[in-house]
Parts: C-alpha cells; sequence; structure tokens
C-alpha cells in the first residue's frame, strides 16, 4: 500500500511539473510574438573628459574623488610663472613693433616733405629756364644787329664782342639752369624710389604690430589655460593628479559624469531585430534597483554590428568561417516621466534587462 501511495505522490509531481513548464513555455511563447528580449544591456551617460589645453605642473587640485560639480567651478591649476614670461616677452615684442612702426611714419613722412622741396626746386629750375631763354633770345637778338653793325663798321670791336659776351653768358645761363632742372628730377626719382622702400617698411612694421598682438593674445590665452574648469554639472571619477605632476595638452586625466541624462545601450541579437522599429516602448529593469521599472523608448539602430568596432574585428575570408550570430548595438532613451532621482542614481556600466514591445 506504501509502495502504491509514493508512486501516486510522484506522478502527481511529474504532472504538475509538466504543467508548470507548458504554462511558462506557452506564455514565453506568447510573449516572444510581441516582445524582444535581452540582458546585453548596459546604462550609458555622457562621460566628459578632462583635458588640459597647456603642458605644466600642477600646482593645486580643488577637487576629491566623486565630488558633484557645477559647471565653471575649477578643478585644478598649472603653475602660471612660465606663462606669465611669455605674457611679458610678447609686450615688449609689441611695444619694439610700435616702435618701428613710429620710425617708419617719420621716415615716411620726412620722405615725403623731401619730395615736396625737391618739387618745388624743379618747378623753380623750370621757371627759370624759361627766363634764361628769354633772356638768351633777346642776347641773341642784340648780338646779330650788333655783329652786322660791326660788319658795316658802325661800332667798335669792343661793343661787338660785349654782345657776344651777353650772348655766351645767357646760353652758358641756359645750360646750368637745364642741368639743375636734371638734377633736381634725379633727385625727386630718388627720393620717391626711397619714399617707396619706406612705405614697404611701414608695412612690414604694421605686420609685425599685428603679429605680436596675435603673440600677446596667445600668451594670454594660454594663461587663462592654466585654470581648469568643469565644462558641465556632473560627478567627478578617480582623480589621477597630484600637485606637482607634468601634465601635457591633449591628456585625459579624469571624466566628469553628467547624472541628469542617461540612455541604454542593448545589444540585440541581429536575428531578433525583423520587427523592431524606432519608436516603439520599451521596459527596462536595473539590475541595481529591481523593484523599479523604467520606461523607455527605442532611439536607433547602429549603423554596423558591435564586432565590426572592435579592435581586430573578425575576417571571414580566412577559409575557416563558422557562422556565428551577430548583436547590434541598439540605443533606447529613458523617457522624461520616470522618476529623476531614479535616473540620477544610474551609473555607465550598470546591467539592465530590456523588453520591446514589437506590436
Amino acid at each position: 500500500m506504501e509502495k502504491k501511495k509514493t508512486n501516486k505522490k510522484f506522478i502527481i509531481i511529474i504532472v504538475s511539473l509538466m504543467l508548470v513548464g507548458v504554462v511558462y513555455g506557452s506564455y514565453k511563447y506568447i510573449h516572444s510574438l510581441s516582445h524582444e528580449t535581452t540582458d546585453d544591456a548596459q546604462v550609458e551617460k555622457n562621460m566628459n573628459p578632462i583635458i588640459p589645453r597647456v603642458s605644466g605642473y600642477v600646482s593645486k587640485v580643488f577637487i576629491k574623488d566623486n565630488d558633484f560639480v557645477k559647471k565653471g567651478d575649477t578643478l585644478f591649476t598649472i603653475d602660471t610663472q612660465d606663462y606669465k614670461l611669455k605674457i611679458d616677452e610678447a609686450k615688449a615684442a609689441l611695444a619694439a613693433a610700435e616702435g618701428s612702426y613710429e620710425v617708419s611714419k617719420a621716415d615716411v613722412a620726412s620722405v615725403s616733405s623731401s619730395v615736396s622741396v625737391s618739387n618745388a626746386n624743379a618747378r623753380s629750375a623750370s621757371g627759370n629756364i624759361e627766363t634764361a631763354k628769354i633772356r638768351l633770345g633777346r642776347a641773341a637778338s642784340d648780338f646779330a644787329r650788333y655783329e652786322n653793325l660791326y660788319k658795316s663798321h658802325t661800332i667798335t670791336k669792343q661793343q661787338y664782342e660785349q654782345a657776344l659776351a651777353a650772348k655766351q653768358e645767357a646760353e652758358s645761363q641756359v645750360r646750368i639752369l637745364q642741368q639743375q632742372e636734371k638734377a633736381s628730377s634725379y633727385q625727386t626719382s630718388v627720393i620717391k624710389a626711397k619714399g617707396n622702400v619706406t612705405s614697404k617698411q611701414i608695412d612690414v612694421a604694421a605686420a609685425n604690430i599685428k603679429r605680436a598682438q596675435a603673440m600677446l593674445e596667445t600668451a594670454e590665452l594660454n594663461l587663462s589655460y592654466t585654470v581648469v574648469t568643469a565644462a558641465i554639472d556632473g560627478q567627478v571619477s578617480k582623480i589621477d593628479i597630484q600637485p606637482g605632476q607634468l601634465v601635457q595638452p591633449g591628456q585625459s586625466l579624469f571624466y566628469i559624469i553628467n547624472n541628469n541624462e542617461a540612455w541604454i545601450i542593448a545589444n540585440f541579437k541581429e536575428t531578433q531585430l525583423n520587427k523592431m522599429v524606432a519608436g516603439q516602448v520599451v521596459t527596462i529593469k536595473v539590475d541595481a534597483y529591481p523593484d523599479y521599472e523604467f520606461k523607455g523608448t527605442l532611439t536607433s539602430f547602429s549603423p554596423a554590428t558591435g564586432s565590426r568596432f572592435s579592435i581586430l574585428p573578425p575576417d571571414n575570408a580566412t577559409g575557416n568561417f563558422v557562422k556565428t550570430i551577430q548583436r547590434l548595438p541598439v540605443k533606447i532613451s529613458i523617457d522624461a516621466d520616470n522618476d529623476v532621482d531614479k535616473i540620477k542614481l544610474l551609473r555607465p556600466g550598470m546591467n539592465v534587462d530590456v523588453d520591446v514591445h514589437i506590436k
């Protein structure tokens, strides 16, 4: 009797387990018709890297590990002595360039004055030549008349020689004035050539001023970069810098995590993507907070599978190909109507389970 009773209990247990299995299997099958799920998903947030723009030794650190900071808060400072010297050097170069510019301006003014004087001399010489030519014409006429009179023995030889001397003196005066005019013209051309050189020098001096001003602005900008501030509100990661440490431009030192915005990156199998489209409702459960269910929306699909973004992507042309189901990263946004405090508790890298409602 006891044996039959034992067998009956065993059968009841087996049947119960089978019923539970059938019910669970039916539920999962029916659920799979309108849902796609995966546990290969993690929380993501914006991680702003702190990267100095100038090199130098850290003078002071104002934050500690995991501190909360506001946009504009000073994170750390770099020693400023070298950059202040650069500013002094740039100011001296600017002063020298401005001095050179003033000298060039004075030279241009001097050349301009010399050109004016030379032009005046040339005009004066030209006027004197015209007067001398008139005198020469009169002296030549007098000489011609005296020459005829001398031939007819009407005047004395002395009067003839005086007329000849007056004519020759007038001719000589014209030649001298013409030479002076040529000299004045040559001097004017030389001064103008010098003026052109001086004008180029003043252009160079002006360019040197602009370059010195740019150097000064660059030096002042680099000095401002010695104070490293937070670009966003958030929480800093582990701080790996100490006073006296040398940092370089482009060196990633630590991160600021933006706790006000989060999303999910879920890696679905390629066979699950057939009915998934952007805009579908998603249920999100975070392993760290199983009692709260987040609501989300499927936002977008990655342009390539996750393996394609790896350092060594697979190459299937080697002859030993084995087909493996690939996973595609899918971005899921967390809806704004979720509890804000709960969103702030999420941390990048946390594991989550996602359920996409495909119907």
